[in-house]
């Protein structure tokens, strides 16, 4: 039996105009109430920006965010990990050596954005990451008294492979670089992603990853799909993705996702 459902947000829960089927959701989301269901967006993107999506009812969900490195019930705080803050200048020093076009630190009360960032790119980032601070000097985050556990940059498709192996050797044993989709890359904790964070809610709700379901789309989804027994891979997957699930469904622009869902409520679902 299904006991908790863990979406991926963008490219996987949105369609690609960043939208869903709220009405239909919604009537999904009080169904899974009902059968005792946990809802879970796991997503790499900020808590705040994640949340924003749930107007109406994000006090029901449990958000995985960052990666798994900040885990929120609804409102409450449940978990964070956090970087050794002496580490944060040599990372930063081996970011930069790669040329990022874009650099964010996440933080759990806040992103943080260099100030010379142009007007259009803060105003890309503000999207995923509400809740952002500028800087004069990124290496001034660790004055902010924040704890730091993951940063967010980007790369030219041209030179995105080269970095992700020079981010690799660089920062071992700091961080894992992961590929988040489009010409993203998320340095994450090692041990700390989407699944980790499922099995921490799983170990408080008393759930198991054969009882959980979950989709995803991109590289930081792979750990999760990997041990989650019903795993599916959008249609718009990356290979390394689709071969990572048990399952394959539609797209992002479909609502397959909402049917399986709702196969699952309605007991029609095929174990």
């Amino acid at each position: 039996m299904i006991k908790l459902i863990a979406v991926d947000m963008d490219g996987t829960f949105l369609n690609d105009q960043k939208t869903y089927n709220k009405s239909r959701f919604e009537q999904l989301l009080k169904q899974m109430q009902q059968q005792n269901i946990h809802f879970v967006v796991a997503s790499g993107n900020q808590y705040f920006q994640l949340r924003s999506f749930f107007p109406d009812n994000y006090q029901d969900i449990a958000f995985v965010s960052e990666n798994g490195a900040n885990i929120v019930l609804g409102e409450t705080a449940f978990y964070n990990a956090e970087l050794d803050p002496s580490a944060i200048p040599a990372i930063l020093e081996s970011i930069e050596q790669t040329n990022p076009s874009a650099l964010i630190i996440c933080g759990k009360n806040s992103a943080y954005i260099a100030d010379s960032i142009s007007d259009k790119g803060f105003e890309y980032a503000s999207f995923y990451y509400p809740q952002i601070k500028k800087l004069t000097n990124l290496q001034m985050v660790t004055q902010e008294n924040d704890a730091l556990f993951k940063f967010a940059l980007s790369h030219s498709p041209d030179n995105m492979p080269v970095a992700l192996e020079a981010l690799k050797e660089k920062l071992a044993p700091w961080l894992i670089p992961v590929t988040s989709g489009h010409e993203d890359i998320d340095l994450i904790i090692p041990g700390v992603h989407k699944f980790s964070g499922l099995q921490r809610l799983g170990e408080l709700w008393q759930i198991k990853p054969e009882e959980m379901m979950a989709f995803g789309d991109s590289g930081n989804d792979l750990e999760m799909l990997e041990n989650v027994k019903y795993s599916y891979a959008m249609a718009n997957a990356s290979k390394p993705v689709q071969a990572a699930a048990n399952y394959s469904i539609g797209s992002n622009n479909t609502e397959d996702l909402l049917d399986t869902i709702q196969q699952v409520c309605q007991g029609t679902f095929v174990y």
